[in-house]
This record gives C-alpha cells, structure tokens and sequence, in this order.
C-alpha cells in the first residue's frame, strides 16, 4: 500500500484531483497528524483537518487537501491498491474558493 507523509506550509493546497482505480484500488484515507488544515470534495463542505481526523476518500471522489491560512499541516496519505490505480491532476484550488473557508473548523463537519 502506497503510504505518503505530506507536509503543507500555512496556506498551501495542492490541485483538486481524483484517484481512481478498480477492484478496489484507488481509495484514499488521510490521517492528520500535524498542525490545522483542510479537506474538500467536489460540492461537499469542507472538513477541518486536526491532528487525529481520519478522511475516506472513495475512488473516484473530484477533491483537494491543504493547510489552513495560519497553520502548518501534515497528513499521511494511504493509497488502496488495485488495477488501474492512478491519480488525475486537475485546475488548481483557486484563491476564490480557498479564501471562502471559514477562519476555523468550528462550524465545519468532522470526520
């Protein structure tokens, strides 16, 4: 199983992007371990990463990952593996979007 330890400086995101895969392959789970960020997927609110939230991110889920404005944040990113597994980068989050974020994660969800 592909596992990554990401680390974002305060304000960075990367692209929104999707995972896919079949036979199950190509879910993502995040675990935040680090500092204060975020998480969203496609047309969802977002949910504020704290050390200790677990994100479940199915195959197929349109999403992005970062830090909060004011916040280091470090996750690490397990990868299912199976055929076809791959990630597709798409356009990046834009300062628009990113800059709507509530200033904390108390009126967001939490996984």
């Amino acid at each position: 199983m592909p596992v990554s330890n990401v680390t974002f400086e305060p304000g960075c995101r990367n692209n929104w992007h999707i995972h896919h895969g079949i036979d199950g392959g190509g879910d993502q789970i995040l675990l935040c371990t680090a500092g204060s960020g975020w998480f969203q997927a496609d047309g969802e609110e977002p949910v504020s990463l704290v050390p200790g939230t677990v994100v479940r991110v199915p195959a197929g889920t349109k999403h992005w990952h970062g830090a909060k404005a004011d916040s280091w944040c470090s996750h690490i990113a397990f990868i299912t593996p199976g055929e076809g597994a791959r990630t597709e980068w798409l356009e990046p989050v834009t300062d628009e979007v990113y800059g709507a974020l509530p200033t904390n994660g108390d009126n967001v969800c939490r996984s």
